[in-house]
């Protein structure tokens, strides 16, 4: 197959032309076009290190017989853009990537794409490109970060992004002092790469492999290692073979594959923003994602891995256990899979798998001895959240997965961490924050800086946090996001009041304030919608087209 726009024909001399304006022979350009989507930057930790595997997967394409074309992608740092207005854009920019790359890969009439993402909006932003565009695709990742050290010997601790955030609220709490505190900034992100916890960015990389459209290995070799540029050839070779044989995304990312991907999501413990993202994909894809399915699934996945934040260990880790292959020959056993699903590698899931074999049953648990026989993630419902809200259950602690206390009520994401760190805050409360979902915030902010203020102040196994916005793959503690619908578009969470008792049964799956239907009806009856806080630029236009989140937040 070879491009249309530089096909042989007069028709085609002026394509060909400005073709050679960049130096392309005839001989290049009898090949088949592979657009090289590189998504590095200098702002992104997880990126920077983008342009050595760019470099290497197109050394693949080149030595497969194609012409490895690079474009770029933008991304944002969610640890950089947390906290502030940078937060409001980091899931809309997800929108924008997949848009930017239907429009370089079908304006310049590539054959086939390589790309190169790494953190979180990036990876799902390129699949939901893959699938919409439907032009031979395969994913390659930057890989995540090593975890980061503080003290040695018997005292050592292992570091992450998330732990630096609950240091600060630590520090707040008089927990540990300045020079402490300096430490876990200097230590905690010791190398370029995704952060290193199962995060979402991670959380992402590990289910691109499991819905088939990255090679094993590519959720979990860390960045540093030379198996990361050696995958990155391989990605390079193999979209030449899919070029080839005209594998499409969407003859791979079909409905097996995404029940696949919720099953090894329960398995893993994934961050709650994959019930954001999946459901995205699989929308460009074709395929309708619901949190009822994910609930299905979740009654029936065990949880065999506690991955930072949720328990001490890191991404390096679960692949020295054997990967994410290792975690689905577990999972295996029970017969959750899909295996005769097609992959990029050519072969199907169960061929992908047939040799991988568990090397550490205290990263993975095998399915006879699960953290818990249910699923990492939660869907609960109840008249704060009648379409759903979604929690990291495998981040919970055992004594909150039921609760009921207080509400403590706040308007924003800011106004709730001034009353955490100003201590007004106590045990047994429910802090809710509404006013931040998808069209409400808007864009959805994470509330990483609340719920590490909590974990730092040690109320984490104490309160509780229920929003309509979002929260980092980092949170843990018994934090409950995505209520849907939200508070903006008048969901039930904008009628809660301050002192109302909220009602948790995390393995229940309910989310409820002990209010009646009349008085909730009284209180609608009062309630007016809020005026737009951002009313110019993309974050208005994004506000006006997104969806719920219980639909993924894509663009309507």
């Amino acid at each position: 197959m070879i491009s249309d726009r530089v096909k042989k024909g007069p028709d085609k001399t002026p394509h060909r032309s400005l073709f050679k304006a960049m130096g392309y022979t005839d001989e290049e350009l009898s090949r088949p076009l592979i657009g090289v989507v590189n998504a590095q930057s200098e702002i992104v930790p997880g990126h920077m290190h983008l342009d050595n595997i760019a470099k290497a997967v197109k050394a693949g394409v080149l030595a497969a017989g194609g012409t490895p074309i690079e474009v770029p992608a933008i991304g944002v740092c969610d640890g950089i853009a947390m906290g502030h207005i940078g937060m409001h854009y980091s899931l809309p920019t997800r929108e924008l990537i997949a848009d930017s790359v239907e429009c370089l890969a079908t304006a310049h009439g590539f054959d086939g794409l390589v790309l190169i993402p790494n953190c979180d909006k990036i990876v799902p932003g390129m699949l939901m490109a893959a699938a919409r565009l439907n032009i031979p695709a395969i994913v390659v990742s930057g890989g995540p970060m090593l975890a980061g050290h503080l003290k040695c010997g018997a005292d050592r601790e292992k570091l992450s992004l998330s732990k630096t955030f609950e240091a600060v609220g630590a520090f707040e709490a008089g927990i540990i002092n300045e020079s402490e505190l300096k430490e876990y900034e200097d230590k905690s992100c010791p190398s370029c790469g995704s952060c290193s916890g199962m995060y979402t960015a991670n959380s992402m990389n590990c289910l691109s492999e499991v819905i088939g459209m990255a090679l094993p290995g590519n959720g979990t070799i860390p960045a540093v290692y030379g198996d990361r540029i050696g995958l990155a050839k391989h990605a390079g070779t193999q979209i030449m073979k899919l070029v080839e044989k005209d594998v499409k995304p969407r003859d791979i990312m079909n409905e097996k594959a995404f029940r696949n991907a919720l099953t090894m999501d329960m398995a893993l413990g994934c961050s709650t923003n994959s019930m954001l993202h999946l459901p995205a994909i699989a929308h460009e894809a074709g395929v309708d994602i619901t949190l009822d399915m994910a609930n299905e699934i979740s009654d029936k996945t065990p949880n065999l891995c506690h991955l930072a934040p949720a328990g001490p260990n890191y991404i390096e880790e679960l692949n020295e256990a054997g990967g994410i292959p290792a975690v689905m020959s577990e999972i295996k056993k029970l017969g959750l899979l899909e295996l005769d699903n097609p992959t990029v590698t050519l072969k199907t899931v169960g061929e992908n798998i047939e040799n991988a074999y568990n090397k550490n049953t205290e990263i993975i648990r095998p399915v006879e001895n699960p953290y818990s026989k249910t699923g990492g993630i939660a869907v609960l419902k109840g008249n704060i959240a009648l379409n759903g809200a979604v929690v990291k259950r495998s981040a919970v602690a055992p004594e909150m997965l039921k609760h009921s206390g207080p509400a403590r009520v706040f308007n924003s994401e800011e106004d709730a961490i001034s009353a955490i760190f100003g201590g007004k805050i106590v045990s047994g409360d429910v802090v809710i924050i509404r006013y931040e979902g998808p069209k409400g915030g808007p864009g959805m902010r994470e509330m990483l800086s609340p719920t590490s203020a909590l974990a730092g102040m040690k109320l984490d196994k104490e309160v509780a946090l229920v929003t309509d916005g979002r929260f980092s793959g980092a949170s843990r503690g018994a934090s409950i996001g995505h209520a849907s619908p939200e508070a903006a578009a008048g969901g039930n969470i904008a009628l809660v009041e301050e002192g109302d008792i909220i009602d948790i049964d995390i393995n229940g799956g309910i989310l409820s304030v002990r209010v009646s239907d009349e008085v909730l009806a009284e209180r609608r009856a009062k309630w007016t919608a809020p005026e737009p806080k951002i009313k110019k630029g993309y974050l208005s236009r994004y506000a006006r087209l997104v969806s719920s989140a219980d639909k993924g937040a894509i663009l309507e």
